[in-house]
C-alpha cells in the first residue's frame, strides 16, 4: 500500500489572501470577534510568527498581535475552492478519501508502482492543485495512513515527505508522543507520567508496561501506530453524488454570449450523463474562475428533479448572469454541475 495524506496549507487564510491580495503581507486571522468570545479557525503564516494558532481565543490572538487583521469565515467560498482542489487531485489520482475540506488521503499505489514513482506523482498533485487554484498543499507519502499524516506536517508549507516502506519506525521515533493520531489529552498525560515522551518510546514499550499505562484495546492500537503499523484502508464510496463538467479556456473570455454558448454545451453534456445513468437532478450549479484564479459558484434547487438538457442550460445561464452581476469580468474557466441526484428520470408532461 502506498498512500498520501494531503493537507492544504493554512487553507481558510490562503483563500482569503487569494480573494484579497492586500492581506498577504499582513498577520491574518480567520475566526470570530476578537473583542468577544470568538475562536481562531486558522491563521496565515505571518500571524503564526506571533504564536497565533487554531483553537486559540481571538482575544488572545489580538493580545499577541495587536495589528492582526481579523476576518470572519466564509464557508461557502471555502467549499468552492475545496471542490476545485479535489477535482484537480482526482485528475492525477482517481481514488481519494476526503476527511475535511482541506485534507484527505490519496491512493497513490493506484498509479505508482514504487516509492520513487510515488514522489513524482505527489509532485504532480501539488502542481495540479496550484495550477487549478493557486493554493499550496503539503503531502506525506508512506505505507500507511498514520505515517502519511504525520509526514504531511513535516515540511509545511508546500512540503513533500516520502517515508519508504521499512523506514516507518525510524521516521516516527523522534516525534513527540502527542503528534501520534489517537493520542488524546488523557492518554498523553498517562504516557508522560510513565516517562514516555516520544513516539519511539511508545513503540518500544513492553506488553506489561503498556497495559499498565494504557489498559484495554487503546494501548496495543497506539503502539502499533507508533511502529508505523496501521492497516486502515481508504474509506471511499463509488456512489455518484454529483455530475459536472468544466473547461479552462485558452484565452480569458469576456463576451457573455460566448460564455453562455459554452455553458449550454456543457449543460447538454451533463444531461447526457444523467440520461445514461437513468438519473435526474434537483440542483444545478454554475462555477466560474477569474483570471486571478478566484472562484465563484451559484446554485439553484428545483422542486422536482429534471434530466432535461434545455432546462439545465437555461438555469445554468441564469446562474452565470448572477455570478457576473456579483463580479463582472472575463473568465478563465466555466463549469456546470448537477447534484441531488435521483435514480429515475422525471418525465415531462406533453400538452
Amino acid at each position: 500500500m502506498i498512500v498520501a495524506h494531503l493537507d492544504l496549507d493554512a487553507f481558510f487564510a490562503a483563500v482569503e489572501e487569494l480573494e484579497q491580495p492586500e492581506l498577504r503581507s499582513k498577520p491574518l486571522v480567520v475566526g470570530g470577534d476578537p473583542h468577544g468570545r470568538g475562536v481562531v479557525a486558522t491563521a496565515n503564516y505571518e500571524a503564526r510568527k506571533f504564536g497565533i494558532h487554531s483553537a486559540m481565543s481571538c482575544a488572545e490572538a489580538l493580545r499577541r498581535c495587536s495589528h492582526a487583521v481579523f476576518v470572519r469565515p466564509r464557508h461557502t467560498l471555502y467549499r468552492e475552492y475545496s471542490q476545485a482542489v479535489w477535482t484537480a487531485v482526482r485528475e492525477v489520482i482517481p481514488t481519494v478519501e476526503r476527511t475535511g475540506l482541506d485534507e484527505g488521503y490519496l491512493d497513490v499505489g493506484e498509479v505508482a508502482a514504487d516509492f520513487g514513482r510515488a514522489r513524482v506523482v505527489a509532485e504532480a498533485v501539488q502542481a495540479a492543485v496550484r495550477g487549478a487554484t493557486s493554493l499550496s498543499c503539503s503531502l506525506g507519502v508512506a505505507s500507511s495512513k498514520v505515517v502519511a499524516k504525520i509526514a504531511s506536517d513535516r515540511r509545511k508549507p508546500g512540503g513533500l515527505t516520502v517515508v519508504p516502506a521499512g523506514r516507518e519506525a525510524e521516521f516516527l521515533g523522534p516525534f513527540d508522543v502527542r503528534r501520534l493520531p489517537g493520542v488524546g489529552p488523557r492518554a498523553e498525560e498517562r504516557l508522560r507520567r510513565g516517562g514516555v515522551e516520544t513516539i519511539g518510546a511508545l513503540a518500544a514499550l513492553p506488553d506489561a508496561e503498556l497495559k499498565r499505562l494504557l489498559p484495554g484495546k487503546l494501548g496495543p492500537l497506539l503502539r502499533d501506530r507508533a511502529r508505523g503499523i496501521d492497516p486502515r484502508p481508504l474509506e471511499t464510496t463509488s456512489e455518484t453524488i454529483s455530475i459536472s463538467t468544466e473547461e479552462t479556456f485558452d484565452r480569458d473570455i469576456a463576451d457573455v454570449e460566448q460564455l453562455k454558448a459554452e455553458v449550454r454545451r456543457m449543460a447538454e453534456r451533463v444531461a447526457e450523463r444523467l440520461e445514461r445513468g437513468s438519473q435526474s437532478a434537483r440542483t444545478v450549479t454554475t462555477k466560474v474562475r477569474y483570471p486571478d484564479f478566484s472562484i465563484r459558484s451559484r446554485s439553484t434547487t428545483l422542486p422536482v428533479a429534471t434530466d432535461d438538457g434545455g432546462r439545465i442550460a437555461e438555469l445554468a445561464c441564469e446562474l452565470l448572469d448572477r455570478a457576473l452581476a456579483d463580479r463582472p469580468g472575463a473568465l478563465r474557466l466555466v463549469g456546470v454541475g448537477v447534484s441531488g441526484l435521483e435514480d429515475f428520470r422525471q418525465l415531462a408532461l406533453l400538452r
